[in-house]
C-alpha cells in the first residue's frame, strides 16, 4: 500500500511538472510572437501579399501609395500605370540605387509584366526594411486583361541631335537628362527649381531619359538624372545623381 501511495505521488508530481513545462513553453512562444510583432509592425511583415488588378487599381488611387514598376525602361515606355516610378529589377545596380529614394515607411504597390520580377523585387524590399509591399497578381498582363487603362503609351519622336545642338548653341543652357518615372529625378526636382530661381539667365532643356537615346549617346549621359551646363555650346560642368545643390 505504501508503494502504491508513492506511485500516485510520483505520477502527480510528474503531471504537475509536465503542465508547468507546457506553460513555460507557451509563454516563450507568446514572447517570441510579441517581439516579432513589435520589431516588424505586423505579424505578416515579410510575407508575400498579392491582390488582383482591380483591387490594385482601387488601392493606388490613394495619394499615400507609391506605385513601382520594375520592368525595363523599354517595357515601361510601351505603357505603364499612372504616376508609376520605374527601376529595372534585372539591372541590380540601377534597382538598388533607385529604390533608395522610395519611402520605406509608406506602402509600395509593385508590378512587372506577369508577376515574376515583382515578386522577387518585393521579397528583396521586405528583407531590406520596407514595411508594406503589395504585388499585383499577374502584372501588366492581368491589368490589360481586366480592361484597365495605361498611361504613357503614346509613341513620341526622339529629339534629334541636330535639334539638341541648336538648342544649346547660344547662352547658358542647363540640360536635365531625366524622366518622370525615375525616383532620384523626382528627388532632384526642388533642387533643380532652386537653381533656376537663382540663375535667371539660364535656360532649361529637358532630355527624356527613356526616349531621347540618340541625344544621350551623343552627350555620353549614362545615368539618371544627369545635369549638364552649357555656355555657347561648350560644356561647363556636369553632375550626376542626387545632390543637395547644383
Amino acid at each position: 500500500m505504501f508503494n502504491n501511495s508513492l506511485e500516485v505521488i510520483a505520477k502527480s508530481h510528474k503531471k504537475y511538472f509536465q503542465n508547468a513545462n507546457m506553460k513555460v513553453q507557451k509563454f516563450k512562444l507568446y514572447k517570441i510572437f510579441f517581439l516579432f510583432f513589435i520589431l516588424t509592425g505586423s505579424p505578416l511583415a515579410g510575407f508575400s501579399q498579392q491582390i488582383d488588378a482591380t483591387s490594385f487599381r482601387n488601392a493606388i488611387a490613394q495619394d499615400s501609395i507609391q506605385v513601382f514598376d520594375v520592368r525595363t525602361a523599354a517595357e515601361f515606355n510601351t505603357g505603364h500605370l499612372d504616376k508609376a516610378l520605374q527601376a529595372d529589377f534585372t539591372n541590380k545596380a540601377q534597382f538598388q540605387e533607385r529604390v533608395k529614394y522610395l519611402d520605406a515607411q509608406r506602402p509600395v504597390y509593385i508590378y512587372c509584366l506577369s508577376g515574376g520580377r515583382s515578386t522577387a523585387a518585393a521579397r528583396w524590399m521586405r528583407e531590406n526594411g520596407f514595411k508594406e509591399v503589395v504585388e499585383m497578381k499577374g502584372g501588366i498582363n492581368a491589368w490589360k486583361q481586366a480592361g484597365l487603362p495605361l498611361a504613357g503609351a503614346v509613341s513620341l519622336p526622339q529629339m534629334s541631335v541636330d535639334t539638341f545642338s541648336l538648342a544649346i548653341r547660344k547662352g547658358q543652357v542647363l540640360v536635365d537628362v531625366g524622366a518622370a518615372w525615375c525616383p532620384p529625378c523626382r528627388k532632384m526636382e526642388p533642387v533643380l527649381q532652386a537653381y533656376l530661381d537663382t540663375h535667371k539667365d539660364v535656360k532649361l532643356l529637358k532630355v527624356d531619359g527613356g526616349r531621347d537615346q540618340q541625344v544621350m549617346q551623343s552627350i555620353k549621359a549614362t545615368s539618371l538624372p544627369t545635369f549638364i551646363l552649357y555656355e555657347d555650346g561648350r560644356e561647363v560642368w556636369r553632375k550626376e545623381g542626387v545632390s543637395e545643390t547644383l
